[in-house]
C-alpha cells in the first residue's frame, strides 16, 4: 500500500491527520500570544495557555489513533494475515525493547549454545552467534562432501534457536527424513544448502535464511575456509576428523592433549572478529570442549581480539563430561584446556552447575561413560576466575540439559552488576536488564 493510499475515503486516517493539523495550529496560535508582547493580560496567559495544552491533547490523540488505525487496517480486512493488532503492537514493543539490550557474543556450537541463545534473545537483539565449522560427520558432513559447502548443522541450530517462528515452523526445519535417499538428513541443512545454491556466498546464504526467519541477532561461522579439526592424545596418536574425536575411545582410549586445524593458518571471518571487539561481555560455551568451543580459539586473530577486546569474558561449564573428550574433567580441568589453546588469563567468570541429577539419571549416564563435572572451587579461584554457581540444569525426555531460562537469568544478571552497572553512561541499560529480568523471571 502506497502511502497516499492511506488518503482515500474509508481508511480512517484523514480525521486523525486533521486532528494532529488542529492541535499544531492551536500550539502555534498559544504561541503568537506569549511571544506577541511583552507585556499581556491575564486573560491572554490563560488563553495561550489553553491552546497550547488542548493543541498538545489533539496531536496526542492523532498519533494514538493513526497508529491503531495503521494496526488495525494490517490485522483487518485490508491485509490477509493472521495477526491482530495487539500482538503486533506487541512485538514492536519488544524489539524496540531488545535492541537497548547489551551486545553480546556467544562463541560454541552444538545443541547447548542454541538452548543458551534461546533464553538470551528474551534480553537482547544484539546478540552474535560465532560458531564452528569444522564439523564432518553425520548429514552435515555428507552435504559438505556432496557440496562443497561449510557444514550448516550448528549454524541451523542457532539459527532456529534466535528465530521468532511458529512452533510448526521449527518442527519442520528440524525433522529428519526417515527413509529414502534423503534418509537422516534435516529439512533445515537441505533448506540452507539450497540457499547457498541462489546466494553469491555462503555467509549470504546464512543473512537470507536468518531474514525468512525473522532472526534476533545474528549468526556467523568463525571462518569461511574449509578446515578439518584433529586432535592429538598424551601418547602422540593423532585422531584425523572431527567426527572421529569423540569416538576415539573405541578403537585407540586416551586422554586428549590438544585439537588443532589443517590448514595451520585459517582465515576469519572479518563480521565475527568486528563482532568481538564490539562486544560488552564473551560468552564460550556451553558445548563440547574440544569439538565445539576451542575450534573457533584456533582461527587466526580470534584469540588475539578476545584478548584485546574490554569485554566481560564468561565460560559457561557443562553439565556433564563427554565420553572421548572430557572424560572424569572437573571445571578447572575445561578451564586449563582453554587456556592451553588460547591464552592464560582468557576467562574472568564461570557458570557452573551445583544442582544434584536424579540418581537414576545419573547412573544412566554413567553407563554411557559419563559422569557429573566436578566444580573444585578451589583450584578455579587460585586460577583468577570467579564462580557463579546455581541450579541451572532441565531434565528432558532423560537427558540433561541446560535450561535456557535459568542460565539467561544468570548471565543477564551478571552483565547487569558487572559490566552495566560500571558504567555512568550506561545506568539506563542497566535499569532496564534488571526491570526485564524481574518481569521474565516473576511472570
Amino acid at each position: 500500500m502506497r502511502m497516499l493510499d492511506w488518503l482515500r475515503p474509508g481508511i480512517r486516517v484523514k480525521r486523525w491527520l486533521f486532528l494532529g493539523v488542529i492541535g499544531i495550529t492551536s500550539i502555534s496560535f498559544g504561541l503568537s500570544f506569549l511571544l506577541r508582547e511583552i507585556y499581556i493580560s491575564t486573560v491572554e496567559k490563560i488563553l495561550a495557555t489553553l491552546l497550547i495544552l488542548s493543541g498538545c491533547v489533539f496531536i496526542f490523540l492523532s498519533i494514538k489513533y493513526v497508529t491503531k488505525t495503521f494496526l488495525q487496517a494490517i490485522s483487518g480486512a485490508y491485509f490477509n494475515i493472521s495477526l491482530d493488532s495487539n500482538r503486533l503492537s506487541s512485538l514492536l514493543y519488544e524489539k524496540r525493547i531488545l535492541i537497548k539490550g547489551p551486545k553480546i557474543v556467544a562463541i560454541g556450537g552444538g545443541t547447548g549454545l542454541s538452548a543458551m541463545l534461546r533464553g538470551l534473545k528474551l534480553y537482547s537483539s544484539n546478540i552474535t552467534a560465532i560458531v564452528t565449522v569444522a564439523d564432518d560427520g553425520g548429514s552435515s558432513g555428507i552435504l559438505r562432501q556432496d557440496l562443497g559447502i561449510l557444514p550448516p548443522g550448528d549454524i541451523r541450530n542457532c539459527v532456529l534457536a534466535l528465530a521468532d517462528t511458529e512452533p510448526i515452523m521449527e518442527k519442520l526445519l528440524q525433522y529428519r527424513f526417515q527413509d529414502g535417499m534423503l534418509k537422516g538428513q534435516s529439512f533445515g541443512n537441505l533448506f540452507l544448502a539450497a540457499m547457498d545454491g541462489i546466494s553469491e556466498s555462503f555467509e549470504e546464504a546464512v543473512k537470507k535464511m536468518s531474514d525468512v526467519l525473522a532472526v534476533t541477532g545474528r549468526v556467523l561461522p568463525v571462518t569461511l575456509d574449509d578446515v578439518k579439526l584433529s586432535a592429538e592424545l598424551e601418547d602422540g596418536f593423532v585422531i584425523w576428523g572431527e567426527s572421529q574425536i569423540g569416538k576415539h575411545n573405541e578403537f585407540h582410549p586416551g586422554k586428549i592433549k590438544k585439537v588443532f586445524l589443517e590448514p595451520g593458518e585459517v582465515t576469519p571471518f572479518q563480521e565475527a572478529l568486528d563482532a568481538i571487539s564490539e562486544a560488552d561481555v564473551i560468552i564460550f560455551g556451553p558445548g563440547s570442549l574440544y569439538t565445539s568451543i576451542i575450534p573457533n580459539l584456533l582461527v587466526d586473530k580470534v584469540c588475539t581480539h578476545i584478548k584485546n577486546s574490554n569485554a566481560l569474558k564468561i565460560f559457561v561449564c557443562n553439565v556433564m563430561t563427554q565420553p572421548g573428550e572430557t572424560d572424569n574433567y572437573s571445571v578447572y580441568d575445561h578451564i586449563e584446556a582453554i587456556e592451553k589453546h588460547a591464552y592464560k588469563g582468557i576467562i574472568d567468570y564461570c557458570i557452573a552447575n551445583t544442582a544434584e541429577i536424579p540418581p537414576e539419571l545419573e547412573a544412566k549416564y554413567m553407563e554411557d561413560g559419563a559422569s557429573k563435572v566436578r566444580v573444585d572451587i578451589e583450584r578455579i579461584q587460585a586460577a583468577g576466575v570467579k564462580m557463579i554457581q546455581g541450579n541451572f540444569v532441565s531434565l528432558n525426555h532423560n537427558f540433561v540439559r541446560h535450561s535456557p531460562e535459568k542460565l539467561a537469568e544468570a548471565v543477564m544478571n551478571l552483565i547487569a552488576e558487572a559490566v552495566l552497572s560500571k558504567d555512568k553512561k550506561r545506568v539506563l541499560d542497566y535499569f532496564y536488564v534488571k526491570d526485564r529480568l524481574k518481569k521474565l523471571v516473576t511472570g
